[in-house]
């Protein structure tokens, strides 16, 4: 038997992120949803970006986690706000999630938000959270099948990031076939090699948040 739904089943999340972006609209607040797999180094990258950027923004950071504190209390030890949501098995953050902590965040006074979502390289990449740049990252031991294996999560990503590049000599990662990839499935997106370990290429990355945050609320 044929099930026809008359009603998109996502409706209801699209509208939980328009209330989210609107918000976020108004008080000026860049909002940057990152994805990745387990262990690819989202919150090591989200560190060392807190505390180089810590003396130009006034950030925050929300954190997306089955369980734990864990990686909330590593950004808080940068002296950043951090909120901790607990999805208690839920595989991705969803907007409502997102919008029941953020009382707990003075928007007024936050200049960037990120969101570390939930490791996982496929349920995040179907909800919008209503941020306005959504990066994966994506670490060099993890191989080159990852992009072509799950290509929703890149096809809706901004930017990619190629973490762990210090591990490089001693992988047979190739970041040549990796933009080769990205652009098969996402011609608009941007693949930017870095190591949150040694600080290669964290320059080109601390810019592009300059600049993201420069040009404003993104559509």
């Amino acid at each position: 038997m044929k099930i026809t739904l008359d009603k998109n089943v996502m409706d209801s999340n699209d509208h939980a992120a328009s209330y989210n972006r609107d918000l976020f609209r108004r008080t000026g607040t860049l909002v940057i949803n990152m994805m990745s797999s387990p262990g690819a180094g989202k919150t090591a990258i989200l560190e060392k970006t807190v505390s180089a950027l810590a003396g130009e923004f006034r950030i925050a950071v929300i954190e997306g986690d089955i369980a734990t504190e864990r990686d909330a209390e590593r950004i808080r030890r940068n002296g950043v706000k951090a909120v901790q949501i607990a999805t208690e098995g839920e595989c991705h953050l969803d907007p409502r999630m997102v919008a029941k902590v953020l009382p707990e965040i003075d928007l007024d006074t936050t200049d960037i938000l990120f969101i570390e979502n939930v490791g996982n390289l496929v349920c995040p990449s179907e909800f919008d959270l209503g941020q306005n740049y959504r990066i994966v990252v994506l670490s060099t031991p993890e191989g080159n099948d990852k992009m072509t294996k799950y290509p929703l999560m890149f096809h809706v990503t901004d930017l990619a990031l190629i973490n762990k590049i210090d591990l490089l000599p001693y992988l047979s990662f190739d970041l040549d076939q990796a933009k080769k990839d990205l652009r098969g499935i996402n011609p608009h997106s941007r693949l930017m090699p870095l190591s949150a370990r040694s600080g290669e290429g964290f320059d080109t990355w601390l810019n592009w948040i300059r600049k993201a945050y420069q040009d404003g609320v993104k559509d």
